[in-house]
């Protein structure tokens, strides 16, 4: 298995969020609000190219509008490989988290 770096699968996680709506400003904005402060665009941007290089992504650009200045949009889409590793994630994590207690507001780690 090919494991992802956090900003990977919080990347892969936006663009399913999103679904018609994932091109690069708006996921970057999906990240900021799950992370709790603003992500600078090499941050998303390069590894968005490495996931669609890697396979884990397909995009597209849309047609040049006015309102965007003459420029388009570039779209992004979970391809198979895509979805299959964000559901490797799921499970990961779930498996990691499965036999460890509740990290609650009142939880005190225990000491030596």
């Amino acid at each position: 298995m090919d494991l992802l770096s956090r900003i990977e699968e919080l990347i892969l996680l936006s663009v399913w969020k999103l679904q018609n709506e994932a091109y690069g400003l708006q996921i970057r904005k999906h990240l900021s609000d799950i992370v709790g402060n603003d992500l600078s665009v090499g941050a998303v941007y390069v590894p968005l190219k490495r996931l669609k290089k890697r396979g884990y992504l397909e995009s597209w650009d849309s047609k040049p509008t006015d309102e965007r200045g003459g420029r388009s949009k570039r779209f992004y889409k979970l391809t198979k490989k895509g979805v299959n590793a964000l559901q490797q994630v799921k499970t990961i994590q779930e498996n990691a988290w499965s036999d460890l207690p509740d990290v609650g507001v009142n939880w005190i780690p225990a000491t030596s």
